[in-house]
């Protein structure tokens, strides 16, 4: 198997060499090139051919943002993982990014970790995301068969989606193409650190018709309304008389993720049951298959996005696998087979 080759764009001589030599610590991995802003990368480009860009956000000459608009315009393809800084300002330019195609995205170390703490973030976080974006498809699992077809005529009382990488993208085209009547909550788990999850809630309620919101404790679920977990919060939703709330809480992370979707979907298969529709998104990893099992045996609705529109076919990839999914559909569809089985049983006889 040949090596993954990496170009690394960064301003700064000692983060470009420090991401450039633990990267080339893996044996699967190669840096073939590095490059202190946007031009110099864009020079070379197409003289290094690599398979994935690691790109800072803010640099001189020509920043982050720029880049990628322009490497778009000839590899609209080509991974691309955004270097951010956890801060309001890195937040925004990020979620910039990825509307513009970023693939996905890495949160610079601090320095309260120190060099060891760093070396083990681009350890355990970036080198990861790297190996799932350029996966051979040749080493992908072949596609399986839901277990059945919909035939349900319970109601729909919630929509819970789950995301990870690719997914802010994702749900901008789900939402901006939800109606502003649809008629049942929808709960969102997105694989984002705090703040972040605040500026997506934020954008996709500007960009769609029904409210986005990111979760409090005690929030009244309604109708046509929708939560984000908060980062580094799981979300729960839980019984109260009448009323469904949200609650928010720091148990220790699951699927090594937190906010977590197999937390949610606990959660929403105890409360509404055979009344669930999930949908899990493109996204590393196997968060939200145990859940998904759990929304099956309550007799649930679950929709996974297929693997030819999933930036990484690994959350939907685990539910189709287990044979857990009624539908397997590109992004483009999911939005209206959402519609469709929530107004299916409310229609008028």
């Amino acid at each position: 198997m040949p090596k993954v080759r990496i170009l690394v764009v960064d301003d700064s001589v000692v983060f470009r060499r420090l991401v450039s030599d633990e990267l080339s610590r893996d044996p699967e991995l190669e840096v073939v090139a590095t490059a202190a802003d946007g031009r110099i990368a864009l020079a070379k480009l197409t003289r290094v051919s690599p398979d994935l860009i690691v790109l800072d956000v803010v640099m001189p000459v020509m920043d982050g943002l720029a880049t990628l608009k322009e490497i778009r315009k000839t590899h609209p393809r080509l991974p691309v993982i955004m270097f951010s800084a956890l801060t309001e300002r890195g937040a925004e330019a990020t979620l910039d990014a990825l509307a513009l195609g970023a693939s996905d995205y890495f949160a610079k170390p601090s320095d309260a970790g120190g060099l060891e703490g760093s070396l083990r973030v681009i350890r355990d976080e970036l080198v990861p995301r790297i190996k799932a974006l350029c996966t051979r498809p040749s080493s992908r699992p072949a596609p399986a068969a839901g277990r059945r077809s919909y035939s349900s005529t319970e109601p729909v009382r919630v929509v819970a989606i789950g995301a990870s990488t690719g997914g802010p993208k994702a749900l901008t085209e789900i939402f901006a193409n939800l109606p502003a009547d649809f008629p049942v909550p929808i709960l969102v788990v997105q694989h984002m650190p705090p703040m972040f999850t605040h500026l997506l809630a934020e954008r996709l309620s500007a960009q769609s018709l029904i409210v986005v919101r990111e979760a409090s404790p005690g929030c009244i679920l309604k109708p046509g309304e929708a939560w984000i977990a908060p980062g580094d919060y799981h979300m729960i939703a839980v019984k109260d008389g009448l009323h469904c709330r949200l609650q928010t809480h720091q148990d220790p992370p699951e699927n090594s993720c937190r906010p977590a979707v197999d937390v949610l979907l606990r959660s929403v298969a105890k409360v509404f049951g055979a009344g669930s529709l999930t949908a899990i998104l493109t996204g590393m990893g196997r968060d939200g298959l145990r859940g998904c099992e759990l929304v099956r045996e309550a007799g649930g609705q679950i929709l996974a996005q297929d693997e030819a529109t999933s930036v990484v076919w690994g959350m939907p990839g685990y539910v189709v696998q287990a044979g857990l999914a009624d539908r397997v559909l590109p992004l483009s569809m999911i939005a209206s087979a959402i519609v469709e089985r929530v107004r299916l049983a409310r229609r008028p006889t």
